[in-house]
């Protein structure tokens, strides 16, 4: 699996986290302990930590003059890893030109620093990930740190069955106007499922009956090797995604990337009596950036508070989980499954099955790259990312649900125009997918 996360680009740090000559940031990656740092020119290198002389840790270098200077002998690197300076040894005995430090290629692109570890001589292009084509001014981008395995961070976001309980266990639906993002969750919290393979991944689109002939959607999608999609908003400016960045096999780099469309949220939308989904005001709040290998962005609420849970609130139902913001229920929940989750313990059930397909669906892609060398989903074609989309939409009953889907991103908004989107990205054949489709609705 290491193998087949280094066919793609790594969306790995925010370009606000690196200063011109600043201080040089530990950053682990795939179980790598390197480091990061931007030289005078602005370039971003991103490296090994240990200096190719002696292995001391670069992350005590002083960067400075266009490279980074080991402090134990004064060799310096520029942002490819060329050792360019080598003080410490006599000019006719120097032999920079036969030093190089491990370092990794790097893309900064609309405010987010990207590194490719794998060892292609020809680069495959950036993915083509919807948000991260956004202009950095309309771009929120932010990130989280969460302690344990990647595959089990991501499945939340591919389990829409869990949001009408761990979220939204105390709505009263009566409570919940026409139209509210949470309409239709509430009173119906078992959705019926159907399931597919798909060019990028997998995707589910779930279903409800919305009364008066109509049916509630909510499609989401996982998309190679590690990008999420939630169906939490309108369908047509829902423009966001969610990366799980394998630091190491139990910690994991959430990074979320969100158009700021005019699409409202939660903490904007009151239910009939005036208030809010309990637990959906307060925002996570995050401990002191250290510089520790695993000391960027990590939340005050851990393991070792029980994530702030409340009793008494969850006693009382004004908090189902009893836990104060829908992203740290979401925390508790996957930590408190550990690092690693034996899934010989579980027993998984018909609205399991996005997560099964997903699982497989990785196990194959890396078992075909490791026994044909087979190239993953979208690494040669990022422009399949295009066709995935996610959110909530009502249409009359009956409708073909891949024919609802492409509906709906035929009419979605697009506001990553300097993407020159073809026709052939955006749009797919409900006819030539119906093959890989698998509906669970009718387990």
């Amino acid at each position: 699996m290491g193998n087949l996360m280094r066919q793609y680009w790594l969306p790995a740090i925010m370009s606000r986290e690196l200063a011109a000559d600043g201080a040089p940031m530990r950053l682990m990656l795939l179980g790598e302990k390197l480091i990061a740092f931007r030289d005078s020119q602005g370039r971003v290198g991103v490296m090994d930590h240990r200096c190719p002389h002696r292995c001391a840790s670069m992350f005590l270098g002083r960067n400075e003059e266009s490279g980074i200077r080991c402090i134990y002998h004064g060799w310096k690197f520029d942002v490819e890893g060329n050792c360019i300076d080598m003080p410490s040894v006599p000019p006719e005995q120097d032999f920079k030109d036969k030093v190089k430090a491990k370092a990794y290629r790097v893309r900064e692109a609309n405010g987010l620093i990207w590194v490719y570890m794998g060892d292609r001589e020809q680069l495959p292009e950036l993915p083509m990930i919807e948000p991260s084509l956004v202009p950095g001014d309309e771009l929120d981008i932010s990130m989280v740190l969460r302690d344990c395995n990647f595959v089990q961070s991501l499945e939340g976001d591919i389990d829409t069955a869990h949001f009408g309980f761990l979220h939204a266990g105390n709505l009263d639906p009566e409570n919940v106007p026409s139209g509210h993002p949470l309409d239709h969750t509430a009173t119906e919290r078992a959705p019926r499922y159907h399931v597919r393979e798909t060019d990028w991944g997998t995707s589910y689109g779930a279903f409800r009956n919305a009364g008066e002939g109509k049916t509630y959607w909510r499609f989401a999608n996982f998309m190679f090797p590690f990008w999420t999609q939630t169906p939490q908003g309108e369908f047509d400016k829902n423009v966001h995604a969610r990366a799980w960045v394998p630091l190491d096999d139990t910690h994991t780099m959430m990074v979320f990337l969100r158009w700021r469309s005019d699409m409202p949220n939660l903490r904007q939308r009151p239910l009939k009596d005036g208030s809010f989904l309990g637990g959906s005001l307060k925002a996570a709040e995050y401990q002191p950036i250290s510089t520790e290998w695993l000391g960027r962005w990590r939340l005050k609420a851990n393991e070792s508070n029980d994530w702030t849970l409340d009793r008494e609130a969850q006693q009382n139902n004004s908090i189902y989980s009893g836990i104060e913001n829908i992203h740290l229920q979401d925390q508790a929940v996957t930590e408190s499954m550990g690092g690693i989750t034996d899934h010989d313990f579980e027993h998984l059930g018909p609205s399991d099955q996005m997560i099964a397909r997903t699982r497989r669906r990785l196990l194959k892609a890396a078992r075909a790259l490791a026994e044909k060398k087979t190239v993953p989903p979208g690494v040669d074609n990022p422009e399949v990312f295009l066709k995935s989309r996610s959110g909530y939409f009502v249409v009359d009953e009956g409708i073909d649900w891949l024919q609802a889907y492409e509906d709906q991103v035929d009419k979605a908004v697009r506001p990553a125009q300097k993407a020159a989107l073809a026709p052939s990205a955006v749009s797919s054949s409900a006819t030539a997918m119906r093959a890989e489709t698998v509906d669970a609705g009718a387990k």
